[in-house]
């Protein structure tokens, strides 16, 4: 068997493994396997290179310039801050309650703003942006799909979990449960593996502490 280094290499893998490189059908449908185990990953898997970093910029202009569009790789958020502004001050998440409450409390008046939230595909801001300010974002993104990203960053870092994870996908469709135990012990060792390794990076095996940042107003 060749290296994995690619989406091709990464199909002849499955194969390989699989012991049914005569099977058209089965063949057929490594691309749904490995599509499926993505989905997994984009669930169970938390490592540094799914934190993005991405600007927008507030439309004054727009009907509602509270409400920007989140990226199209958008999971969920980690940090939202004015980037634009002196000290780059942070905003505070909020429920959509919250914020509607606050608008209320203020009669609506637009400033700069100090709270967020993410609803649907957008991030709504509040107070209403008096300025064209510069909005950052810190994310967790899903991973690019191999099949439109070829290769793409996790292919490169962890092969293995992508063998293995198209390998444990196509066990029910083979109605072949005797290998839902082998391919899931090396699909959980690989995806526990860069999880460790994942905390490891972030907090540079350092002892974590608290520190409380000040009075929530």
């Amino acid at each position: 068997m060749t290296g994995i280094v690619d989406y091709a290499s990464l199909q002849a893998a499955v194969t390989e493994y699989l012991a049914r490189d005569q099977d058209t059908t089965l063949i057929a449908r490594i691309p749904t396997f490995i599509q499926l185990a993505e989905a997994k990953f984009n669930r169970q898997l938390f490592v540094r290179q799914m934190e993005q970093r991405a600007t927008a910029l507030v439309n004054l202009a727009s009907d509602e310039p509270e409400f920007i569009s989140l990226p199209g790789d958008f999971q969920s958020m980690r940090r939202v801050r004015l980037s634009s502004e002196a000290g780059k001050p942070c905003l505070e998440f909020r429920s959509g309650t919250q914020l509607d409450e606050y608008r209320f409390g203020i009669s609506d008046v637009a400033g700069q703003p100090r709270y967020f939230t993410v609803f649907g595909d957008e991030i709504e801001l509040a107070p209403t942006p008096d300025d064209a300010y510069t909005i950052e974002m810190v994310y967790r993104r899903n991973i690019p799909p191999l099949a439109s990203n070829d290769p793409n960053w996790l292919l490169s870092l962890a092969p293995d979990l992508y063998l293995y994870g198209a390998l444990l996908e196509s066990a029910p469709y083979l109605k072949d449960d005797s290998r839902i135990q082998t391919w899931g012990l090396g699909f959980s060792t690989a995806l526990n593996d860069l999880n460790n390794l994942g905390l490891t990076s972030t907090f540079n095996a350092g002892p974590m502490t608290i520190h409380v940042s000040g009075q929530v107003v």
